[in-house]
């Protein structure tokens, strides 16, 4: 069952009056729905790690429950994300139950539908009957947006270092409202990790902040990681309400300077910045994010800034 015992499943009852229908339909899953590995937890945690679905998802259910582990909604969310993603019918369903129930997480039926939508074209009945429970158009988001699923991450990203980024990515993104891949793929292309880059042109860092820039969102010591990061997210979402969620524009505008957009109407004529975006955007996957207009009362002043590349200054074909 998603529950260990029927006494979980009275604890939620007692807390959700208003979903008892939902509630008794979710904790009768069978046993054969919810296929978990049973290895030691050292073993699946390796697994997880390494990319393998089953063993994410077991490693969510774990976390869910408290199973071997101390509860973390947090953590079984993440994991059921990076099963989900990968199309594992279970962790559809079990994102499903935990958005439309707030086990864990605030409730969010456009969420849940998402996943339930998924999971009941899957063949999933008991999916199928909450979605006609709970409602509503289908589900637009996903709740997986605070959580690194970038497919070379798991083969790039081994050593507790770099993990240790990416945790603190997933963390801020939640903060600043950023999709987790974006930041991550922005510091992959901009400092390869490395917490001590530096660039001919000054950026410093993670995710290669020019002092300007630095002093503009409120960084102190420009290598601080934690401020590195935020400092750069901070004017990462700027750029994204300041360009109405153009990512190719704020990528370009992160590189370059937004007034080098403004001047030019888009990406600027330089190898290095055309580079740098398609390079992202290839690899985050998509052309828009999604930005709030109040992102820009964090500071409201177009600079110059400088390319965080090295030959930007070089127009695209001369030279």
């Amino acid at each position: 069952m998603i529950f260990g015992n029927s006494e979980q499943c009275r604890v939620q009852c007692r807390g959700n009056r208003s979903w008892l229908p939902v509630l008794a339909l979710l904790c009768c899953m069978s046993s054969a729905q919810a296929k978990e590995l049973l290895l030691p937890l050292a073993e699946l945690r390796t697994l997880a790690a390494e990319g393998n679905p089953q063993a994410q998802y077991s490693l969510g259910v774990a976390y869910e429950n408290g199973e071997g582990v101390s509860r973390s909604p947090r953590e079984a969310r993440s994991w059921y994300c990076r099963a989900a993603i990968q199309g594992l019918e279970d962790a559809w369903y079990n994102l499903g139950w935990m958005y439309v129930n707030g086990r864990g997480v605030a409730p969010d039926d456009d969420v849940a539908r998402y996943w339930l939508k998924k999971s009941a074209a899957a063949g999933n009945a008991q999916a199928a009957q909450v979605l006609k429970m709970i409602g509503g158009k289908s589900g637009t988001r996903n709740g997986c947006n605070y959580v690194a699923t970038l497919p070379w991450l798991k083969q790039r990203c081994t050593d507790p270092d770099c993990r240790s980024i990416v945790r603190m990515v997933e963390d801020l993104s939640q903060e600043y409202d950023l999709d987790a891949n974006l930041v991550l793929s922005v510091i992959r292309f901009e400092s390869g990790f490395n917490v001590r880059a530096h660039s001919p042109k000054g950026a410093s860092g993670l995710m290669q902040l020019i002092p300007e820039t630095a002093v503009r969102f409120g960084v102190r010591d420009i290598w601080d990681v934690e401020q590195n990061i935020r400092g750069g997210m901070a004017y990462l979402r700027w750029l994204l309400a300041y360009f109405k969620g153009d990512l190719v524009k704020a990528l370009a505008g992160y590189n370059a300077g937004e007034r080098r957009v403004l001047q030019y109407g888009g990406v600027p004529p330089y190898r290095e910045t055309r580079g740098y975006v398609k390079r992202i955007i290839r690899d985050y996957g998509k052309s828009f994010h999604r930005y709030d207009l109040r992102w820009l009362d964090e500071d409201s002043r177009p600079v110059q800034g400088l390319v965080s590349g090295r030959d930007a200054a070089l127009p695209a074909g001369k030279g």
